[in-house]
């Protein structure tokens, strides 16, 4: 299978064995899963606030996607993971700033016993660049 690495200074560093993302086949681009860091200081943006990390994560996917020639229409699928899901409704409201109810992705929530670094929430997405 063909792939491409998209690797962008404007979002965090992996914090593991992984990319940011990866355009397949140069159509599909698999967002890894995105966490609130400061990708100028890798350090944890909104502790135990569920909006501030909300925030920092879609401009982590935003730079992201900006990198692999695509926005936020161009997003499929989303996989949100929260570490409580009481923090539904209020994730919820950021997340809705960037996707128009009529032509949001698809998408899961799943409540999670832990994240990376102890952040509130993770997501990650997938999009078609034509």
């Amino acid at each position: 299978m063909s792939h491409q690495v998209i690797k962008t200074k404007s979002a965090p560093e992996p914090v593991g064995p992984y990319n940011q993302a990866i355009a397949a086949k140069g159509t599909l681009v698999f967002l890894a899963g995105q966490i609130p860091l400061d990708p100028h200081t890798g350090q944890i943006v909104g502790e135990n606030e569920i909006t501030a990390q909300t925030q920092q994560v879609m401009k982590n996917i935003e730079a992201i996607l900006r990198a692999s020639g695509a926005n936020w229409s161009n997003v499929v699928k989303t996989t949100v993971f929260l570490t409580d899901l009481g923090n539904f409704g209020e994730m919820n409201q950021v997340y809705a700033q960037y996707f128009p109810e009529s032509t949001a992705p698809a998408r899961a929530c799943v409540e999670v016993s832990r994240l990376p670094k102890d952040v509130l929430v993770e997501i990650e997405c997938i999009a078609v660049v034509e």
